[in-house]
């Protein structure tokens, strides 16, 4: 094999190293539920797929590094990848964290369902809205733009200037920051609702000690909630997706 080829395939690799360590991360390409060979053959599938746009600037780089420094990048790489990634989830987890919120305001946090996004089990109602938005990613092809957004991060990130920590951990606290803060603005009715409807409870409960209130009103608790998840719903996830969508083309 000569040089070129070297070169040409080890190009390659680099390429797949932040595109398959980012994807690994990604909401929905890296959901447990799909084989790793199926995620495996994704990520060479894309990383193939943009490659000609990148590796002109990239030969050069690989041609003339010697084996220390091809090692030092593969390793860049994929903390890079990983940095992207995890961007991305962190939206993805503060979502867990609202709907998980939401669940137990409503009452329905002891009704656990089936995990689709994680290995542990997790409710129903958490469930329920983070497959909500997942499919919704894909249907509104917001998967493309993160692929778009990867090919763009080769010039805000170049594979010569390596892994910056500072600047991921700078990007990445200010990214759980505008998440988080998001994912409460849109749990703010379900934070009111809980707030009412426990005084509510708990007054009744100091009236009537001998009855159990709390058993009693558990139903109507679920009826109000799941009626004002019912009404909220479309500009939960519509925030949330425009928030989301904002980070890929700003990021």
């Amino acid at each position: 094999m000569n040089e070129e080829m070297t070169a040409t395939i080890l190009s390659l690799f680099v390429i797949f190293c932040r595109i398959g360590s980012c994807l690994m991360l990604l909401p929905g390409y890296s959901n447990v539920r799909i084989p790793a060979q199926i995620r495996l053959f994704v990520a060479f599938s894309i990383a193939l797929a943009v490659s000609p746009g990148i590796l002109p600037g990239l030969l050069p780089l690989m041609r003339e590094a010697g084996d220390d420094v091809r090692l030092e990048i593969i390793v860049t790489e994929i903390l890079n990848g990983m940095l992207i990634g995890l961007l991305g989830r962190v939206f993805m987890i503060a979502l867990q964290f609202s709907a998980n919120f939401v669940a137990n305001a409503v009452g329905m946090g002891a009704a656990i369902g089936v995990a689709l996004d994680e290995a542990e089990p997790a409710p129903a109602l958490v469930s329920l809205i983070t497959m909500t938005a997942t499919v919704l990613i894909f249907s509104l092809n917001l998967h493309v733009e993160i692929l778009k957004a990867l090919v763009a991060s080769y010039t805000a990130m170049p594979v010569s200037l390596g892994f910056t920590a500072r600047a991921g951990l700078v990007a990445l606290t200010d990214n759980l920051d505008e998440t988080f803060m998001l994912c409460l603005r849109i749990a703010s009715p379900f934070v009111i609702y809980g707030v009412i409807v426990n005084f509510a409870i708990g007054l009744a409960n100091k009236m009537t000690p001998q009855i159990p209130i709390y058993f009693i009103s558990l139903p109507f608790v679920i009826a109000g909630g799941l009626v004002l998840l019912a009404y909220s719903i479309g500009d939960y996830l519509t925030i949330f997706l425009v928030g989301f969508q904002q980070w890929i083309l700003n990021g």
